[in-house]
């Protein structure tokens, strides 16, 4: 079974490098929330599934959850906010726009990665809170970055915030924060129910 845990997670960590090739050949698309989390997912995965290939040491529980849960909001959000993608102006690869790839595949299967392939009962209490570090982090980039190039895009017309639930040129700062409280609201409660699962369910993997 860890060989099928292994080609899983190089499917994902596939899907996760070739979702963000783009970002490589236009630099200002590392700026959105899928791009960079989607990157340290596809690495994440990559360690993992050499892992289980060897025998060898798995990515700590702290990454392993960090990267399902950003996994599981980049889900939610394509899944109910995300207009579709228009493959006119998306690239394709096989068939399938990238942005599919790293917006809905990948996330699902890294959850699906979780339920199944990882072992549990290891996520500690303060995980959930620390796992939010990130979320601060990334809207401080993103106003220094707006304030800093205020033409740099990746937006329309070189709007440098890249969603419009976090322009505070748009929506003027007291909006901005509001916003920026109920996002990280609606993340600590995923983490809460990921940590939950990971409670639930039994300390070995359900496969392997």
């Amino acid at each position: 079974m860890r060989f099928i845990a292994g080609l899983w997670r190089l499917a994902v960590a596939g899907l996760c490098f070739v979702g963000t090739y783009e970002a490589w050949q236009r630099p200002e698309l590392w700026v959105y929330f899928t791009f960079q989390t989607g990157f340290v997912l596809g690495f994440t995965m990559l360690w993992a599934a050499a892992a289980s290939l060897v025998k060898g040491v798995q990515p700590p529980a702290w990454l392993k959850g960090v990267v399902t849960l950003y996994a599981l909001i980049t889900a939610i959000v394509a899944f109910l906010l995300m207009p579709p993608d228009d493959p006119n102006y998306v690239p394709q690869v096989l068939g399938i726009m990238t942005n599919t790839m790293l917006h809905r595949i990948a996330p699902i299967m890294a959850v699906i990665d979780f339920i199944l392939f990882d072992p549990h009962r290891r996520f500690k209490w303060h995980y959930p809170f620390s796992w939010l570090v990130y979320l601060p982090a990334w809207l401080a980039f993103i106003v220094i970055r707006a304030t800093i190039w205020p033409h740099s895009g990746p937006a329309a017309g070189g709007n440098p915030y890249p969603y419009t639930f976090i322009d505070a040129n748009a929506l003027g700062w007291m909006r901005f924060g509001v916003n920026c409280a109920e996002l990280a609201a609606g993340f600590f409660v995923l983490a809460l129910i990921l940590f939950i699962i990971d409670r639930i369910e039994p300390a070995k993997p359900l496969l392997g």
